[in-house]
């Protein structure tokens, strides 16, 4: 059942990514890193639809999670790339090459490989305000270096430079939904007089309007590998950062290494592909109509 599950999460998050990403590629490029690009977006049945996707995907995820170890389903739940890259090919009436499927494979791979060795841990079920601090202004100062990387670059760098931003951010949304989560579980309703929760609806909603922008600038063959390997990452530094959770050593942290550069090499291999040149000129072509 968790194995099952959490393909299915995988495949229906890619769904989501794909519906988002056509509804999103539309959109006039002055909306771009705008709140009126969600509202606009808000408006089209396939975005909306994409939305809904995603719900599911979570919401499978969680029987995933009900039914099996966190270890075994995030690996799998990470494959969404797999699932989407077909069907972004699909879309241009066209199939993946060989290239393009190695490029998917060592992303995908190499994320499940990273999430697998993770050591368990509880940590700090509360971390003070002393320990979000630096983080937060690491965090925003990455994320804003992204983005004025991206108003100056090309769309490929820019759809790049835009995902990572939104990774990190939904990196950082993971690690504040664990803190409201504690606080929740210790305080009950007290814990709304607390910032965590409404420090989680910022990033949320600023996260999605980041991914958004992504989608909007460029191919998803590009956005949804940097999203994917970013996010994975960033939890588990931010994890070890405000939660005290263990990191990898020895033979497990080779693997990560490893486990990284593959992801990164995926990614790479894809952002050169016809699959996310395609995608890009068809993202350009919808927004001048």
């Amino acid at each position: 059942m968790a194995v099952t599950a959490a393909l299915l999460a995988a495949l229906t998050f890619a769904v989501a990514a794909v519906l988002q990403q056509a509804a999103a590629a539309a959109a006039p490029t002055t909306q771009s890193l705008h709140p009126r690009l969600l509202l606009s977006l808000l408006r089209q049945p396939l975005w909306l639809a994409g939305v809904g996707m995603a719900a599911a995907s979570y919401v499978i995820q969680g029987v995933a999670l009900a039914f099996g170890p966190l270890v075994l389903v995030m690996p799998l739940a990470s494959t969404d790339l797999l699932f989407a890259l077909p069907l972004v090919a699909w879309r241009q009436g066209r199939r993946l090459t060989p290239t393009e499927t190695i490029g998917a494979t060592c992303t995908a791979g190499g994320v499940a490989a990273f999430l697998a060795v993770l050591p368990s841990g509880e940590g700090t079920a509360v971390p003070g305000l002393a320990d979000w601090v630096p983080l937060l202004i690491v965090v925003v100062a990455l994320v804003a270096g992204l983005l004025a990387m991206g108003l100056r670059t090309p769309a490929t760098v820019r759809t790049g430079a835009y995902a990572a931003a939104a990774g990190l951010l939904f990196a950082l949304l993971d690690a504040l939904t664990k803190g409201a989560a504690g606080l929740f579980r210790n305080e009950g309703l007290d814990a709304l007089t607390h910032w965590e929760p409404y420090a989680l609806i910022v990033v949320g909603i600023t996260g999605l309007l980041l991914v958004q922008s992504s989608y909007q600038a460029g191919s998803l063959a590009i956005s949804l590998p940097v999203i994917d390997t970013v996010e994975p990452v960033g939890s588990v530094l931010m994890g070890a950062a405000v939660f005290r959770e263990p990191l990898a050593t020895g033979w497990a942290l080779a693997v990560q290494i490893v486990a990284g550069i593959l992801a990164i090499a995926g990614i790479v291999i894809l952002s050169r592909s016809e699959l996310g040149e395609a995608e890009a000129d068809s993202s350009a072509t919808a927004q001048r109509a």
